[in-house]
């Protein structure tokens, strides 16, 4: 699954060129705070396998206000470092590799 281009953002970890996408508008899901942020990452130059990232953070754009922390280019880069290591292999073909940072993520449904 090729990431979209437009609305990409690139940055570069230890010198390999990388795109990474958050989603404009939150799904159903994250808009309602039930779940959390996430944002897709491959390689620029030869993308294969996508990064999916799940943060512990709501989507910045939720409908009910809640407060969140922005992706910042830092936490990307760490995570394409920790995805790396945990055998992420970018240049690779097939399904997309899930690094899941939602432990400190509460939803919502669970503060009503």
């Amino acid at each position: 699954m090729a990431l979209v281009r437009k609305g990409s953002r690139r940055i570069v970890v230890d010198g390999t060129a990388y795109r990474w996408r958050l989603r404009g508008q939150p799904t159903y899901s994250q808009g309602l705070a039930w779940s959390p942020c996430t944002y897709a990452v491959e390689q620029a130059d030869t993308p294969g396998m996508t990064l999916v990232v799940t943060t512990d953070q709501p989507h910045a754009s939720n409908w009910i206000g809640r407060e969140f922390e922005p992706v910042l280019p830092s936490s990307v880069a760490a995570a394409v470092q920790l995805a790396l290591h945990m055998g992420w292999t970018p240049t690779a073909s097939g399904s997309a590799f899930h690094l899941d940072q939602s432990a400190d993520f509460t939803s919502s449904s669970s503060t009503v």
